[in-house]
This record gives structure tokens, sequence and C-alpha cells, in this order.
């Protein structure tokens, strides 16, 4: 065995002790928590991030950027808190405080494959405005270490997040923007608030369940998580129905996802299910067509569950 092997096992094997020991304080009831700070900057003519977030009327609009781009590629609220916005000239950093292990990896895989800097660049053309595409460059660091640089290794980039505590409370400038975007989801203007369709057409980016007006997006890994744990046996019907407008579901498809991870369980058939309507139909795999698919087979329950409404008494 040659010396470089045997550092690299060795390294190796360091790594995955430390993952180890950082999973096992997860298990044993410890709080894992990780620190990492993500920049930000607009690669188009005439888009500055930096510039739009210094703005009074801008600060809000990139907050919100921020705040659904790491509901999308993080999963739901409560397991990761946005401490810091500042000003890292030319890019803006977004100093993200982690408090959930699995969320801080849905978070890594997404931005290893390129879907945050996609969530971004989409809620930012649509909060903005803009008549174009956003192009972004995105850089992801842990104290010193650039995660970017090893994001083939992601147990790597949790261990390198893991000992970058946070330093330093969240500012209170954070706290204003986080009691306006609950005030704005309290009030009638809010894309999530309860909106009759009297009182406004439902905007063409949005869709309506249950009386409500929600905002429409592409699936994210929490939203399969969320099907695949709820669904159960009903997971045929759904495919069933999402398959009416979706080509690979269609036919003998859903019976052999049945027969091929049948030794699986419903929870790998369900997921399959999913994953291979997303794969099929690429960015038109939206939050509302699940959301329909649901209604019509009469599982309103599960699409409260995705969309985070409260269970109904």
């Amino acid at each position: 065995m040659s010396i470089e092997y045997m550092k690299v096992y060795l390294f190796q094997l360091i790594v995955s002790n430390c993952v180890q020991r950082m999973a096992d304080k997860t298990v044993d009831g410890g709080p894992w928590t990780g620190c990492t700070v993500m920049f930000l900057q607009s690669l188009c003519p005439g888009v500055n991030l930096l510039s739009l977030y210094k703005d009074p009327q801008g600060k809000f609009i990139i907050f919100k950027v921020i705040k659904l781009t790491l509901i999308d590629s993080a999963g739901g609220l409560g397991t990761y808190e946005i401490l810091k916005v500042h000003d890292a000239d030319p890019f803006l950093g977004v100093e993200v405080k982690f408090v959930n292990v699995t969320a801080c990896r849905q978070f890594l895989e997404s931005y290893s494959s390129g879907a945050v800097r996609q969530y971004l660049c989409q809620h930012a053309c649509r909060l903005l405005a803009l008549p174009q595409e956003l192009t972004v460059e995105t850089q992801l660091k842990a104290g010193t270490h650039i995660l970017d640089l090893c994001l083939e290794n992601l147990e790597l980039c949790l261990q390198h997040i893991h000992l970058s505590q946070p330093e330093r409370l969240r500012d209170e400038e954070i706290d204003e923007l986080e009691q306006q975007l609950q005030s704005q989801a309290r009030g009638p203007a809010s894309q999530t608030a309860t909106i009759t369709q009297e009182e406004s057409p439902i905007p063409s980016n949005c869709f309506e369940f249950e009386n409500r007006v929600f905002e429409d997006r592409m699936l994210t890994a929490a939203d399969v998580q969320s099907f695949s744990n709820g669904v159960g046996r009903h997971w045929k019907h759904v495919g069933r129905a999402l398959g009416r407008n979706c080509r690979a579901l269609k036919g003998p498809a859903i019976d052999n996802l049945a027969y091929e991870y049948e030794r699986e369980g419903l929870y790998e058939q369900a997921y399959q299910l999913l994953s291979r309507f997303i794969q099929a139909e690429g960015r038109a795999a939206k939050l509302s067509r699940l959301v329909k698919a649901l209604e019509d087979c009469k599982l309103t329950s599960l699409a409260e569950h995705i969309l985070g409404l409260q269970p109904r008494e």
C-alpha cells in the first residue's frame, strides 16, 4: 500500500469518524448547529443585488427572495435561520445558521446541483419584475473554508459547517424583516393570504386551494419527502391523476413502479413516483399539479400538510 494511498485512506477515515460523531450527537438528542455564508452577485448589467439591498425599498424584496430560495432548497421553516445579510462588495453576504443536519445536507445537495441558483433567479425575476432571466454568481463558505471546492464530498462540507459556529445572534434588521414578512403573509395583499376570486384575480404564477392563493413553484426535495411519508397506499391513485398530463406516468408505468419497488415498501414507491414525475416534467413539475392531483384523490389533508397549513379541526 503506497504512502499516498494511506494518506487518503486515513483522511477519509477521520472525516467519517467526525461525521459519525455529529450523527451520534443528533441521535442522542444534542443540538446540531452549524453556520455558513452564501455570497451572491448578479452578473446581469443593471441588476446589483447589493445596491438593491441597501435601498430601503429594495431591502425587503431581496430578503424575501433569499427567504423563498432557502425554503425551496432546504425545506420547511424552523431548521435554519438567517442571522445577517451584509455588504461583501461586490457580493451580498447571507449568513445562515442551521439547527438540523438533514436540512443542511438538503441545502448542500441543492447548492451542488445548481438548484439554489435556479430558485434564486426565479424568485428574483418575479419579485423584481425583471424583463430578462437573471444570472448569478455564488460562493459558499464555512469559516475559512470555501465549500465550492469540496462539494463532491458533502460530508466534509457538513463537517466544516458544523465546526463553523455562529459568532452572533440574529441582527435586529433581520428581526424587523422577518416581522414584515409575517405581517405581509397575514395581510390582504399577501400572495399566501386568504383571498376570494371575486376580490382579486389569481396571478398566473399562483394557484388556488381551499379559497387561498399560493405562489406556484417547482417541487422540492422536501415536498417529495412529505408526499412519500403521508400518501401511503394511495400513491397509485395520485400517480394516475398526475399521469393524465404526464406521458412518463401513462400506461403501465404505475404498475411497473409498484412491481419494481415492491420490496422497498410504500414510501419508496411513492418517492420513485414523484421523482419520475419531476425528472420527466422538469420545470413544469409544479406544486400546483401535485396539489390538484391530491385534491382529485380526496387527499386534501396531505395537500394541506405539504403547503404548511394547520390541520382543520
